[in-house]
């Protein structure tokens, strides 16, 4: 592995590294809290948790390949260079298994705790099992001239789509409701702080060394925190400036309204 040129912007990129992976995976714990304190989850997405489960698998998947396969990080480099350093550091890895395993949790909940009438919907079964379905194809055709890379950048598409569509149907679902009861605003405050550091993270490596490819030869973990800081503006502003604590009680019950949250149909 390449060593750093400064020892100032080594610190600092590890710092960023593990402030991000401490909120993002602090993060996880509100929303889990929430439905413990509650024994409810109205309010939470179902389609939400289940696309983020794939998201978070496929995550896993990447991070750790990438960090552990030494044939994977030889492709790596032949690719953009010898010199160039794996854009996928320890916290990464570790933040992916906790990810997996916290919203693990939260399905797990979503099984025994009072969830009103929602279900997870139709379209959002059809995604993952399409999602699947692909990762497994691409696995067979890249075993064969072990295309391993090419196999990554599948699950890093696999992820920025489910990252894209995951937030979707929790929007809608707030704005159904006129509210976020039920959806944990301190998750999203979590969130976007590790998105922050994470961009800081990556710009003190592209510094030391001069270079932007550590952006652009890990795009999936750019754009993923892009989409991610978006949706986290979106829902602070559902839940302080579109439907505040106040107005949120002068509405009716989130239970009265837990039928207006999917991507389609309930099933």
């Amino acid at each position: 592995m390449s060593s750093w040129n400064s020892v100032p912007l080594h610190i600092s990129y590890e710092a960023f590294g593990w402030f991000a992976f401490v909120c993002w995976s602090i993060s996880f714990w509100p929303q889990v809290i929430l439905n413990f304190r509650r024994k409810s989850v109205v309010g939470l997405n179902f389609d939400f948790v289940v696309l983020n489960l794939t998201k978070h698998t496929s995550y896993l998947i990447y991070n750790a390949s990438l960090y552990f396969s030494s044939a994977i990080q030889k492709q790596y480099r032949d690719k953009y260079g010898q010199k160039q350093m794996i854009p996928v550091a320890a916290n990464d890895v570790a933040f992916s298994v906790h990810a997996v395993l916290l919203t693990a949790v939260s399905l797990f909940q979503i099984a025994i705790y009072d969830r009103g009438s929602q279900k997870v919907s139709k379209i959002a079964y059809g995604i993952v099992i399409v999602a699947w379905t692909t990762a497994t194809v691409c696995f067979f055709v890249a075993l064969h001239n072990h295309h391993w890379l090419w196999l990554l950048s599948i699950f890093t598409i696999i992820q920025v789509c489910m990252t894209v569509i995951k937030y979707i149907p929790q929007a809608v679902m707030n704005f159904m409701r006129k509210s976020t009861d039920g959806w944990s605003i301190e998750n999203i405050l979590l969130d976007f702080s590790g998105g922050l550091a994470n961009y800081a993270q990556m710009a003190m490596q592209s510094i030391d060394q001069g270079s932007w490819v550590n952006f652009y030869g890990n795009i999936g973990k750019l754009l993923l925190s892009l989409v991610s800081v978006f949706f986290d503006i979106l829902f602070m502003c559902q839940h302080y400036v579109l439907y505040p604590e106040k107005k949120r009680k002068s509405e009716a019950s989130p239970e009265a309204k837990t039928s207006d949250y999917p991507l389609s149909e309930n099933v």
